[in-house]
C-alpha cells in the first residue's frame, strides 16, 4: 500500500511553489499532474517544485517532473527543483536529468536565484 501524498501550494513573486510529502508514485502521480494547471506561471516566472519532504518517487514520479518541466515551459517559463532528497538526486544524475533541471537546496535559493536573473 503506497503513503499518501500530500500537495502544499503557494505563490511568490517568482512563481508558484508546489510543495510534495510523501510518496509520488503510479498512486500519487495523477493528484500532482491535475494540480498543474492551477500552477501555470506567467512569463519569465518560474514553478519551483519543493521535494524536500519526498520519501519516496519511482519512474512515474519522475514522469511527474517532467510534465511539470513541459507545462512551465509551454507557459514560457521554467521549473526548478528545489530540496531534492539524496536518493532522488541521485537517480536525476544517473539519468541525466540534472542537466535538464535547476536544482536549488531550497524553495528560497530557487526565489533568490530567480531575482537574481530577472533583475
Amino acid at each position: 500500500m503506497t503513503k499518501q501524498l500530500t500537495l502544499h501550494t503557494r505563490t511568490t513573486p517568482a512563481g508558484p511553489v508546489l510543495e510534495l510529502t510523501g510518496e509520488l508514485d503510479h498512486h500519487t502521480a495523477p493528484e500532482v499532474r491535475a494540480a498543474l494547471p492551477g500552477l501555470t506561471p506567467s512569463t519569465g516566472q518560474q514553478l519551483v517544485l519543493d521535494l524536500g519532504g519526498l520519501t519516496f518517487c519511482d519512474s512515474t514520479g519522475i514522469t511527474v517532473l517532467i510534465a511539470a518541466r513541459n507545462h512551465a515551459l509551454a507557459a514560457n517559463a521554467t521549473v526548478v527543483l528545489a530540496a531534492v532528497p539524496g536518493h532522488l538526486e541521485r537517480i536525476l544524475r544517473i539519468v541525466g536529468l540534472d542537466q535538464v533541471f535547476a536544482i536549488h537546496l531550497t524553495a528560497q535559493d530557487a526565489e533568490t536565484a530567480w531575482h537574481t536573473v530577472s533583475d
